[in-house]
């Protein structure tokens, strides 16, 4: 029997929804939407659409949403000088600053700068230590997105056996803090992991955040499992044009596991969607 699809893009809409209401319901109380204001230096090309995306995407559900487009000249001096202006202004919530970055700004220095309680991307170490510590703080989209695909899965990790393939501080290690927070317990792989595929088998739930094409294989699954695949790569086609895939061989595994997301379709429209949370959970704890 063929697994559970999990819809990421209509779980991510009834995630808007809830947004929205909850926009709806803060703006009644203080006067005013909660602001997301979204940093982009250069023409990187995806991170241009992508920033317009987010900027839209918030004005959808009533978050007050601006773009600022700096010029690739941008010396980091002047780029600290924005986040500082945007860090003093209260009707912000929220800074998001669009990666990569131009070779010539350090990201670290320039993600440091960003008030923790406006980090809507959850990058600040004091946000990385109260996630890993169990107390309340702004949790990086993907994996937070990713979580919430487990729910409404209905996939109960409570002393659940999950692995997460992949030790990224984007996705990799908050997952594994947000499992163990719902009392998993986990294991995190990586490249060096010895006999991998012997170990996923051992596992009720399978995160696989690694960057490599359809790694993942059937064989690897235990029958029932659920399998999230945060995954996406770009892979050659018949027909030239190339095809997107996640980490996940999901045409054989989807027979395996119990439920899975598809790639593309799941976990990628859950990203936009947490960060409009975010932006409205900042906005409450910057209100109280």
């Amino acid at each position: 029997m063929s697994a559970r699809i999990i819809d990421g893009k209509a779980i991510a809409e009834k995630v808007r929804g809830e947004v929205k209401e909850g926009v709806a319901a803060f703006v009644a109380k203080y006067g005013r939407a909660p602001g997301l204001d979204v940093l982009l230096v250069g023409e990187h090309a995806p991170s241009i659409v992508y920033t317009r995306n987010k900027e839209k995407a918030a004005l959808e559900v009533g978050i007050r949403g601006r773009l600022h487009r700096l010029p690739e000249t941008t010396t980091q001096a002047q780029l600290l000088e924005q986040i500082a202006a945007l860090s003093a202004d209260p009707s912000v919530d929220g800074i998001l600053i669009q990666l990569p970055l131009p070779k010539h700004i350090d990201e670290r220095t320039v993600l440091l700068a960003i008030p923790p309680e406006k980090d809507v991307d959850g990058f600040h170490p004091v946000n990385v230590g109260r996630l890993s510590t169990g107390q309340d703080a702004l949790v990086p989209c993907t994996p937070l997105g990713s979580l919430r695909l487990l729910d409404e899965a209905g996939v109960n990790l409570k002393g659940a056996n999950a692995i997460v393939i992949g030790r990224s501080n984007i996705v990799g290690k908050p997952m594994a803090q947000l499992l163990l927070g719902r009392d998993a317990t986990v294991t995190i792989a990586h490249s060096r992991t010895a006999d991998l595929p012997a170990l996923c088998r051992t596992m009720d739930v399978v995160v696989a955040a690694v960057g490599r094409a359809e790694m993942v294989k059937a064989d690897w699954i235990k029958p029932g499992a659920a399998v999230i695949d945060v995954g996406i790569n770009r892979i050659e086609s018949a027909d030239g044009k190339g095809r997107l895939v996640g980490d996940v061989a999901y045409a054989e595994c989807k027979e395996v596991a119990g439920s899975i997301t598809p790639v593309p379709g799941g976990v990628g429209p859950m990203t936009i969607a947490m960060l409009l949370q975010n932006t409205l959970t900042a906005a409450h704890a910057r209100s109280r």
